[in-house]
């Protein structure tokens, strides 16, 4: 699906549908048959894509194993990356993410530039996306020396989504924390999606249908789930459909 991938988001998202994507971590994934078996559910269910990466122990060996594992679905397989050592020319395309609210240069631009001339020559597709750490942050936020941002500070998470608009970017990811609490408020998502025309992902902390329910209604355009997928497999099918069986009408095509 390589050059294709942004395409195929803008086309179910002019069609009114929000998507799923279901995030794998490499490093926690301890048998790729029972892991296939899980994308085999995952896909049946309706998953839109899937997200491959994750903040701590992922080598490039696993990395492969698992997007070697998705290669018959005919879904975008999309790099989320941690670091420079989390890419791959087995994957479509990669979230070319800018850390935004970190107070370290090297994860609001540095990795980027280290990484440009791999991404370039594995020919993976570009979805330049804004990431902000919403809330306690998670791992993620540790490791990205974060400045978070409170879950209720909704102008501040609307005035970096502004900026990233202004930078050039065409996503945004409002990152709860993998195993969050709670998700980021609804109210944070709707700001952020009436203010901006960015295409607005929201994962962390999505237990339950109503809560990915609840964050389709406030304006995503993209659910992500990852720690649900590991913990309760029937859960996380149950959000799933949830999330594309919801319909909205939209002015335009972001």
């Amino acid at each position: 699906m390589k050059g294709r991938v942004n395409n195929y988001i803008e086309k179910l998202l002019g069609e009114g549908r929000t998507l799923h994507f279901s995030l794998i971590d490499p490093d926690k994934v301890d048998s790729l048959d029972q892991l296939g078996k899980l994308i085999e559910r995952l896909y049946k269910a309706g998953t839109s894509g899937f997200l491959v990466g994750g903040t701590i122990g992922v080598t490039q060996s696993k990395l492969e194993a698992v997007l070697e594992t998705m290669e018959d679905y005919e879904i975008p397989k999309i790099i989320f990356p941690s670091n420079i050592n989390v890419l791959s020319p087995l994957a479509d395309a990669v979230l070319f993410m800018s850390l935004l609210n970190s107070d370290d240069l090297y994860y609001v631009v540095g990795a980027q530039v280290m990484g440009a001339p791999l991404v370039k020559q594995m020919g993976l597709e570009i979805l330049p996306t804004a990431y902000l750490i919403i809330g306690e942050g998670g791992t993620a936020g540790h490791v990205g020396r974060v400045r978070t941002i409170p879950f209720d500070n909704h102008e501040l998470g609307a005035a970096y989504a502004m900026a990233a608009e202004f930078m050039g970017m065409r996503y945004i990811y409002l990152e709860a924390g993998s195993g969050s609490p709670r998700t980021v408020n609804p109210s944070m998502v709707r700001y952020v999606a009436k203010l901006t025309n960015l295409n607005v992902i929201v994962g962390g902390g999505i237990r339950n249908p109503e809560a990915a329910r609840s964050i389709c209604e406030a304006g995503a355009d993209i659910v992500v789930t990852g720690t649900l997928l590991e913990t309760d497999p029937e859960r996380a099918v149950k959000v799933i459909e949830a999330v594309t069986e919801f319909r909205t009408v939209r002015e335009s095509a972001k």
